[in-house]
């Protein structure tokens, strides 16, 4: 009769608890896992406790709940996270038998919790500007969410943090019949500071699209201005929060967390070794040497190159050295002149807070071979280095943003 998604990526803690809470419902005869490239025990917990386990086709949360779509075989479709333990013992059933009734289309679940800093800073102001008939809700950005397939099957999921706000906005363009039905309380930890600004940046941008899709002659000036205002109290938030933050340290990647450099395994793996060592030799620019090694990438799956990744060996206790580092209230990050995708992977492997890097371009989860330099690391009127492109311009930008004097970091 019911169908239950679940997107999950390293969710080994609580995903067989999740599965087997499914199983334990009547109305569900289905559990799909939808993986999206989990580097933990994910997988075989999901399977063992009897999940359908399907590989997403391209990361993200939007295209992991689309492959499941796809392979649901009942009409009724819930999606849950995979990493809450507990759910409410009868929110499946609150979120489902309102639809099996035929007194709604789409249920969206809120819960006992203050709602998030983007949710009030920035999607519920938004919503109140372009969508004002959605601005009520409660959590518009909750993940727990039921439906039609057939409702399901007719919007756009996007692949990023927008993907809830852009559902909702959907359905009711849809004019599918929606309610916001509270579950109980749950235990649903907070997004880490690292990651607010860019959640709050993809949930703008995902009302902002759906607004302009809708009728751009609508989006006035004195939105856009509002708009700006509500972007200035995010970033405000964020910095009087990370005032409190008085240490950090800061760890290089290549040949400091890894046994080795992710581009020369990468070369190696694909036979670039030759043409890898010919850029280094003959190019001494940094900024045209950075873009023609990454020309390298070109035509390659994340997927390939993030097992690229995985081959090469973390630093014995990497991950217990930082949790001490946690445990003493230290801010810990990355700083490479590698890839972003790489970083990213590897501050989640080892519980990092941030990270900042290069940023290859994918188009499709396949390398376009073009970068992006971030302008954090060329020089500025205040860098304490006289190189043009260094970390350490990336550290003056870090150090600044946290509010922490150089002589409470260790790099």
């Amino acid at each position: 009769m019911i169908t239950i998604i679940i997107p999950a990526l390293n969710e080994e803690r609580t995903i067989a608890n999740v599965v087997h809470y499914c199983w334990a419902k009547p109305l569900v005869t289905e559990v799909i896992v939808v993986d999206d490239q989990s580097f933990d025990h994910t997988v075989p917990l999901a399977t063992e406790a009897g999940a359908k386990v399907i590989t997403s086709s391209q990361l993200g949360k939007g295209a992991s709940m689309k492959d499941g779509l796809d392979h649901a075989k009942n009409d009724i479709i819930v999606f849950l996270d995979g990493d809450i333990d507990p759910y409410p013992e009868k929110m499946i059933e609150q979120m489902t038998v309102p639809i099996l009734e035929d007194r709604y289309d789409f249920i969206k679940a809120s819960f006992s919790r203050n709602s998030g800093r983007v949710t009030e800073l920035v999607a519920k102001p938004l919503l109140s500007i372009f969508f004002p008939s959605l601005s009520h809700y409660t959590q518009p950005l909750s993940g727990m969410i039921a439906g039609r397939k057939s409702f399901f099957r007719k919007i756009d999921f996007f692949n990023d943090y927008g993907v809830d706000i852009g559902i909702l906005i959907d359905m009711h363009q849809l004019n599918a019949r929606i309610a916001e039905i509270n579950i109980g309380y749950i235990e649903n930890d907070s997004k880490p500071l690292q990651a607010l600004g860019k959640m709050s940046r993809e949930v703008a941008s995902a009302i902002i699209k759906k607004a302009f899709k809708q009728n751009s002659k609508s989006v006035s000036m004195e939105a856009f201005q509002s708009i700006n205002v509500i972007q200035d109290q995010m970033e405000l938030a964020f910095s009087e929060e990370l005032k409190g933050a008085q240490k950090m340290v800061v760890f290089d990647m290549d040949d400091t967390i890894l046994k080795g450099r992710f581009v020369d395994t990468y070369a190696s793996r694909f036979h670039l070794t030759e043409q890898l060592q010919e850029i280094r030799k003959k190019i001494t620019d940094r900024t045209v040497r950075t873009k023609a090694i990454a020309r390298l990438f070109k035509g390659k799956n994340i997927r390939d190159l993030l097992l690229t990744v995985d081959s090469i060996e973390l630093i014995a206790d990497v991950k217990k050295v930082i949790s001490s580092l946690h445990k003493r209230g230290y801010i810990v990050g990355i700083i490479t002149d590698s890839y972003d995708f790489v970083a990213s992977h590897i501050k989640d492997k080892i519980g990092a807070d941030y990270f900042l890097a290069n940023e290859l371009e994918f188009s499709n989860n396949v390398a376009t071979g073009e970068v992006k330099i971030p302008s954090f690391f060329f020089r500025h009127e205040e860098s304490s280095c006289l190189h043009t492109i260094c970390k350490s311009n990336a550290l003056d930008h870090i150090l600044h943003k946290y509010g922490i004097d150089y002589g409470n970091c260790m790099a």
